[in-house]
């Protein structure tokens, strides 16, 4: 493994908790300049791989490097940002005192402080309300905070656990926007989220994991892609060649104006486009199937135990 080209590294990653292995081996590799995405029903071990790369919580076996190091070493986390999942700051604070607290236990100095506290709220949309106690906070305002916080210090590496949670659509798009600016500038992202239509819109790579094993990784488009599945439109009025199709074994299934054709191999396809020119047919859609992230989570994971605490013992799943 390429630990060396990597931001974030594991290799072979255990831990347990008492009986309970919340981790199996995990591998997995994050490089520069990417937004990574991390999903798992609770208990597959998110959260607990998170820790350990950030030094909370310690290994029980495998290798686990963040920047390069061992991950947990004091020093590399001063190089990385975290937003947690449910923070609570406290009320009292305004968003500019709260982040000059931030800021002094970053080592800034004051003067760097004031400049930089109406950059960072300008810059996750609520420097108007830098100066206004915490209690008067919606959750998403709340939410943008916290990712302020995560960035104050122009970390290299940033964990944001569950980022856009309570923030309304509009908002969804700007922080979307902020995290491929982030990674543009060549930092890394590592998200942690249950909107899975989120993940799918931001992060260049997903990895799944299921029983605290890593159960698939990859682009998005990777992740989604469907095998031999098409979908074919004609020209309003024409109709697909079903009987010719079925007489060389593919399978067409109606889906509203258009036809989902099951098809064997790459050349199958050149089959049917010549088919249809044949015919003197005008084809308008042709597209390879997809289906969405959701929807691929949501089958890896339908028979997986709701969480580590009820989990028995079963024999290891190796993923695709």
């Amino acid at each position: 493994m390429p630990v060396d080209q990597s931001v974030i590294a594991t290799d072979g990653l255990c831990k347990t908790y008492g009986s309970v292995e919340a981790l199996k081996g995990v591998s997995l590799s994050v490089n520069r300049g990417e937004i990574f995405g991390l999903l798992g029903q609770n208990g597959a071990g998110k959260s607990t791989l998170i820790k350990i790369l950030l030094g909370i919580v310690r290994k029980s076996d495998g290798g686990a490097m963040l920047l390069g190091e061992t991950a947990g070493r004091s020093d590399i986390r001063k190089r990385v940002g975290y937003l947690p999942e449910d923070h609570q700051f406290p009320q009292y604070h305004t968003g500019a005192s709260l982040l000059h607290f931030y800021g002094q236990l970053y080592g800034m100095s004051r003067a760097e402080r004031n400049r930089k506290i109406p950059e960072v709220l300008e810059t996750v949309g609520i420097r108007k309300r830098m100066d206004y106690k915490l209690r008067t906070y919606s959750k998403g305002m709340k939410q943008r905070l916290g990712i302020a916080q995560a960035i104050f210090h122009n970390p290299d590496v940033i964990f944001l656990d569950e980022p856009t949670d309570g923030v309304d659509p509009v908002g969804r798009k700007e922080l979307r926007e902020l995290f491929e600016k982030l990674r543009d500038e060549g930092k890394t992202v590592f998200v942690n989220s249950h909107l899975l239509g989120e993940v799918e819109l931001m992060c260049d790579r997903v990895a799944i994991l299921q029983r605290g094993e890593l159960a698939q990784i990859g682009t998005v488009a990777e992740l989604t892609k469907q095998e031999g599945r098409y979908v074919i439109g004609l020209a309003d009025g024409e109709e697909l060649p079903l009987d010719e199709l079925e007489r060389r074994g593919l399978k067409t299934t109606k889906v509203g104006d258009r036809w989902e054709v099951l098809v064997p191999g790459e050349a199958d396809i050149d089959t049917i486009v010549r088919l249809l020119a044949e015919r003197g047919l005008k084809l308008r859609h042709l597209v390879a199937k997809k289906q969405s992230l959701e929807d691929v989570f949501v089958e890896m994971v339908d028979q997986a135990d709701p969480g580590v605490d009820n989990r028995k013992k079963k024999t290891r799943e190796v993923g695709a």
